[in-house]
């Protein structure tokens, strides 16, 4: 068996990516998208975080401005769209305050289930925090960051 990949892996080399270079912007982009994937579970972590306790949106931006998150900033919007899709996944709810018409958000049990998950983790499992996410809808907002 170790004969038979060894000669696999001299004939992908020699066939398959003889053609293939990595040029540095190659590099470079990988090296972006792998630091963009760890800035939004860092962003989905803060948020299961502060919504352990009902915020609205707008004190949720704040505080994730005073953690030195600053996707958000002069960009509201995006947050809305990515706590709808969290919303979506059952992680958080929300319900409006009648009084003074404002929205707050809230970890639902699932969304408690899951930050105890991740927080007993060591590096915050990406798989948890990708549950959250999700990979598709995360491009909605993707674009404001």
């Amino acid at each position: 068996m170790e004969n038979r990949l060894k000669n696999l892996k001299k004939m992908m080399n020699e066939k398959t990516f003889s053609q293939v270079r990595f040029t540095e912007k190659h590099r470079e982009t990988i090296q972006n998208n792998l630091s963009n994937q760890e800035n939004k579970e860092k962003i989905v972590f803060n948020i299961l975080q502060l919504l352990n306790q009902e915020k609205t949106g707008y004190e949720l931006a704040n505080l994730l401005f005073a953690r030195g998150i600053k996707q958000f900033n002069d960009n509201e919007g995006s947050l809305y769209i990515l706590l709808h899709r969290l919303e979506s996944n059952g992680v958080i709810q929300s319900s409006w305050l009648s009084k003074e018409e404002t929205k707050c958000y809230q970890l639902t049990s699932k969304g408690k289930r899951l930050l105890k998950q991740a927080n007993q983790k060591e590096n915050r499992s990406p798989i948890i925090l990708q549950q959250l996410i999700g990979g598709a809808e995360w491009k909605i907002a993707e674009s404001h960051f």
